[in-house]
C-alpha cells in the first residue's frame, strides 16, 4: 500500500503579543463586572479621563449651541428649558463618551473592547430587540398608570418645537442610553472592581461605586431623585450581571429615556423641554420608579434562568 504524506494546515498568523496581552486581561470563571484583570493605576487613568470628557464635551457643545442660538434667533441664554438643538447636543456630548471609553479600555486597560459587552458568549441583537419590546411595554404601562394618579396638569401642546424635540429624542436618545451602558456597566464597573481579588467583594465594589457615580453626575440636588439614579444604575448593573452582558441594560435604558424624553416633550406646554433636578423637585413618588427598576431587574432574572433551563434541557 503506498502512502502520501498528509500536508500540514497552512500556519495560520501568530497572535500579536498584544492580543495575547489583552485576552490575558479576561478573567475566566469571574462575573461579568468583575471578569478583568488591571495594574492598580490603570484605573486611575481612564476613571479621570472620561470624567473631564463626560462634563468638558457637555459644557463646550451646550455653549456653542446656546450662543448660536442666541445669535440667531436671540434666545435668552438664562433660559433653563432645552431646545432640540440642545437635547442633540447633550445626547452627543454623552454619545461620544462610548468609543472613548471602549479605546481607554484597549489601550490603557489592556483589555478587548467586546469584554465590556458581554462575557463568555456573543453579544445578541436578538435578545436586545426582544428585551426592547418587553420593556417598553413595562415602562409605557407604568407611566399611563401613574399619569392617571398624578396627571401632568398640562393640556399636551403639539408645536414645530414639540415635533422637533420627539425626532431627537427618538433618533438620538437610543444611542445616548447605550452609551451610558458602555461607560458605566461595561467598562467603569469593571475597572474598579480589578482593584480587588476576590470576585465576590470586587463585584460589590464594584457596582456599588459605578452606581454611585452613575447618580452623582446626574447633577440632581434632590434627595429622591438621588435615590433614583443610583438605584437606576444599580439595577442596569444587576441586568448586566445577571445576563452576562449589556443587552437588557440597554434595552430598559433606552426605553425609559426615549419614553420620558417623548412625554416631557408633549407635556412642555408647546416650548422647549425642562428637566427639573433641583431640591423639591422628587418626592415619595419616586418610589414607583424605583419598583420599576427593580421589577425589571427581576425580569431580567426570570428570563435568564428560563434560558438556562431551556439549554440544560
Amino acid at each position: 500500500m503506498t502512502t502520501h504524506p498528509v500536508p500540514s494546515p497552512l500556519p495560520g498568523p501568530a497572535p500579536s503579543d498584544a492580543a495575547l496581552r489583552r485576552a490575558a486581561a479576561v478573567i475566566p470563571g469571574r462575573p461579568f463586572g468583575a471578569h478583568l484583570r488591571m495594574s492598580w493605576w490603570r484605573p486611575l487613568v481612564i476613571l479621570p479621563v472620561l470624567a473631564i470628557a463626560m462634563f468638558g464635551v457637555q459644557i463646550v457643545l451646550l455653549m456653542i449651541v446656546v450662543l448660536l442660538e442666541y445669535a440667531l434667533t436671540g434666545r435668552d441664554p438664562a433660559d433653563p428649558s432645552m431646545t432640540p438643538l440642545m437635547l442633540l447636543a447633550t445626547n452627543l456630548s454623552l454619545l461620544v463618551l462610548a468609543p472613548l471609553a471602549l479605546l481607554l479600555l484597549v489601550l490603557v486597560g489592556g483589555a478587548p473592547w467586546r469584554s465590556a459587552l458581554r462575557l463568555g458568549r456573543t453579544f445578541s441583537w436578538r435578545r436586545l430587540g426582544s428585551l426592547l419590546l418587553v420593556f417598553g411595554v413595562l415602562i409605557g404601562a407604568v407611566y399611563a398608570v401613574t399619569s392617571m394618579i398624578w396627571p401632568l396638569g398640562t393640556t399636551p401642546v403639539i408645536t414645530a418645537t414639540t415635533v422637533a424635540l420627539i425626532a431627537v429624542a427618538l433618533l438620538s436618545t437610543p444611542l445616548q442610553a447605550a452609551a451610558e451602558e458602555v461607560v458605566f456597566r461595561g467598562v467603569i464597573t469593571a475597572a474598579i472592581a480589578s482593584w480587588v481579588r476576590p470576585a465576590r467583594i470586587a463585584i460589590v465594589l464594584g457596582i456599588t461605586v459605578s452606581s454611585v457615580l452613575f447618580g452623582l453626575a446626574h447633577g440632581a440636588g434632590d434627595p429622591w431623585l438621588i435615590a433614583y439614579y443610583v438605584t437606576f444604575g444599580l439595577s442596569m448593573a444587576l441586568m448586566a450581571l445577571i445576563s452576562r452582558g449589556l443587552e437588557a441594560p440597554i434595552a430598559f435604558h433606552v426605553m425609559n429615556n426615549v419614553i420620558s424624553m417623548v412625554i416631557g416633550a408633549v407635556s412642555a406646554g408647546g416650548g422647549g423641554l425642562v428637566i427639573d433636578r433641583s431640591a423639591g423637585a422628587g418626592g415619595p413618588f419616586m418610589l414607583v420608579f424605583i419598583a420599576l427598576d427593580l421589577v425589571a431587574v427581576a425580569i431580567v432574572w426570570l428570563l435568564e434562568r428560563r434560558r438556562a433551563t431551556r439549554l440544560d434541557g
